[in-house]
């Protein structure tokens, strides 16, 4: 049998009001940080916090016994050399007994950071009156268990909308899904062999054009001779005054 871990939807959070008038400090204490701990939830893990919300009213009526209101002292330290305060109960309990009953429930209570979320479910008043009337909470005399109605009942899930069809096809990744048509690819094996068993024939005007190149090469060649100008080689440029100067030295050689 798996050990059971409470989850954060199967804990309930309730609210019960504690009368303290005439109540002993102790006694007061010990039941009301069981009920925020959670310890009367049979779902109870010490490493969650499953305990409910508690009310203390009737601060003022609170009380200590074995004459602890002159023995029993409150200490404080500012954090600086001879700053220590001490306060008796019987002070404290007459001008703050909401900071009494806060101190004797969180000395209860685990002393990390789940204690002290703890210690926000708890609320501590002077008087019989409370502004908690819109939580419904329900009266708990000490000593008494809250009954267990068991685990809340699940929420029911809103419906997903529907997945919207996905364009790549079902099946395994780089694998076609069945049915899928595959785009056929032209051939052009025998255009291939064709171009290349096979010489390109020249059309007429490219052949002129190939048989008229060197006759103008030679018209060209015997212009130059007769005038005596160098002929003009293609992608060399020359200048306009170099080319008079080379015509006029073999104009005066010749």
């Amino acid at each position: 049998m798996k050990t059971y871990t409470p989850k954060p939807q199967d804990i309930e959070r309730r609210w019960f009001v504690v009368d303290a008038d005439g109540a002993v400090l102790g006694r007061l204490a010990s039941e009301v940080a069981k009920i925020l701990r959670g310890k009367h939830k049979p779902i109870f893990a010490p490493h969650a916090d499953t305990g409910d919300h508690v009310i203390v009213v009737n601060a003022r009526g609170i009380r200590l016994t074995g004459g602890k209101e002159e023995k029993k002292i409150a200490y404080h330290h500012s954090g600086y050399p001879g700053g220590l305060r001490e306060t008796r109960y019987s002070r404290l309990m007459s001008e703050r007994p909401v900071f009494v009953v806060e101190k004797a429930i969180k000395g209860m209570l685990p002393k990390n950071r789940l204690g002290r979320a703890m210690a926000r479910k708890l609320q501590v008043y002077e008087g019989p009156e409370h502004p908690h009337q819109a939580q419904q909470p329900s009266p708990l005399a000490l000593g008494e268990v809250p009954a267990w109605t068991g685990l809340p009942e699940p929420k029911p899930r809103a419906a997903r909308p529907a997945k919207q069809e996905s364009r790549r096809p079902k099946g395994r990744r780089g694998a076609e899904a069945p049915g899928a048509k595959r785009p056929v690819a032209k051939r052009a094996g025998a255009k291939r062999t064709s171009a290349k068993g096979t010489t390109a024939k020249r059309s007429p005007a490219k052949r002129s054009r190939a048989k008229t190149a060197p006759a103008k090469a030679t018209a060209a060649k015997t212009a130059a001779a007769k005038s005596g100008a160098a002929p003009k080689t293609e992608g060399s440029q020359e200048k306009p005054a170099r080319g008079r100067r080379r015509a006029r030295k073999t104009g005066e050689e010749s």
